[in-house]
């Protein structure tokens, strides 16, 4: 009896879980585990820090730079699609001329076949038998051969013509494609300024108001422009207005002497400029980017500059910096970004980026990249 009681009270042996029961466990174990894990975790993971000011100004002086670099692409791509658009329309004319050409010879053929219709078809020497005056036939026939020869002279003109055409065609379609193809590059560059000036702006926006108006003050030194102050005595950004503009047209002017009239022209323009905005693929007159500024410059001294900065830099010789003389073009960065016209006393007159109008600006503000002299 003892023996069995201790045997009822004996605790049963557990069967371990084999087979899909088995699986089923240890999954659920994971997944348990897992979660238990993510829960204690999710409290201490550190959350990442916000940038700080001076890395939201690092930031949007790259999304600055990056955007002036794609606006020279944008203005590349813009003066190759114009040319693409005018060999088009050339081409399109040319094709016009040529077919109403074409028109011409086919109504003169076609009368003189409506003429040998009506005039009917006998062989000729059946027309010399029944003639009865053979002398006056023979001279109706030397016309009729004349006239052959002019029907032979008009079919193969018209050859040569429509071959013509065909090839005028084919180089329209050529350059058609190459037009479309230079819209897509100008979409591109297009999208990319709008979208890194769209991304500086959010990023200005996460500052302060006086870590703003630092940045904008260390931007504006480095740019030329001096900080305005207010009436509490505090520095803020200059809000450009019509009497600043004035202010700076009228400050003292850099003492050196242009070489040449021409350059003293181009000094001139970029003076009255001051004060202007900065707007991208701009040429003036009442907005600029830094090569439009440039071209327009020179183009009020008679003289004809490509559209880009890394096309200006090759627009005339080059010069070192110790050989500087004004109306001399400046560039900037190892990219060839940026450009502005040399005033003399290391001073340039350029459109900084947008923001900041046209302003005066020392020369060493900026990776110095070469200077070239266009007259």
């Amino acid at each position: 009896m003892a023996a069995h009681r201790k045997s009822a009270h004996r605790k049963p042996k557990q069967r371990p879980f084999t087979g899909p029961a088995a699986r089923t466990a240890a999954t659920l174990a994971l997944a348990g585990a897992a979660t238990a894990t993510s829960a204690t975790g999710a409290g201490a993971a550190p959350a990442e820090p916000a940038p700080t000011a001076a890395q939201v100004r690092a930031k949007v002086d790259r999304l600055y730079h990056d955007a002036e670099v794609a606006t020279e692409k944008y203005n590349g791509a813009k003066e190759k699609e114009a040319a693409a658009t005018k060999a088009v329309d050339t081409l399109a004319d040319e094709a016009a001329r040529r077919t109403d050409r074409l028109n011409t010879a086919r109504h003169a053929l076609g009368s003189m076949a409506t003429a040998q219709y009506r005039t009917g078809a006998l062989d000729p020497a059946v027309q010399l038998a029944l003639s009865s005056d053979p002398d006056s036939y023979l001279e109706r026939a030397a016309h009729l051969d004349r006239a052959g020869d002019r029907q032979a002279s008009l079919l193969s003109n018209i050859r040569r013509q429509l071959s013509g055409i065909a090839r005028v065609k084919a180089r329209a379609d050529q350059e058609t494609e190459a037009l479309a193809a230079r819209r897509a590059e100008l979409n591109k560059h297009r999208a990319a300024i709008r979208t890194k000036l769209a991304d500086a702006r959010t990023l200005l926006a996460t500052l302060t108001a006086a870590e703003r108006a630092a940045y904008e003050r260390a931007a504006d030194a480095a740019h030329g422009g001096s900080p305005a102050t207010s009436t509490d005595g505090s520095t803020t950004r200059p809000d450009r207005t019509v009497a600043d503009a004035h202010a700076d047209r009228s400050a003292p002017r850099a003492s050196v002497a242009a070489p040449n009239s021409r350059a003293a022209r181009a000094v001139s323009f970029a003076h009255g400029a001051i004060g202007k905005p900065y707007v991208w693929g701009a040429t003036g007159p009442n907005a600029f980017d830094c090569s439009g500024l440039t071209q327009a410059a020179w183009k009020a001294a008679g003289v004809s500059l490509p559209r880009t900065t890394y096309t200006q830099i090759n627009a005339g010789q080059r010069v070192s910096r110790s050989e500087l003389a004004p109306g001399d073009l400046v560039f900037f960065y190892s990219g060839i970004s940026h450009v502005g016209l040399y005033i003399g006393g290391g001073q340039m007159i350029h459109a900084p980026r947008p923001g900041a109008p046209v302003r005066i600006a020392p020369i060493d503000q900026m990776p110095f990249a070469g200077a070239t002299r266009v007259a």
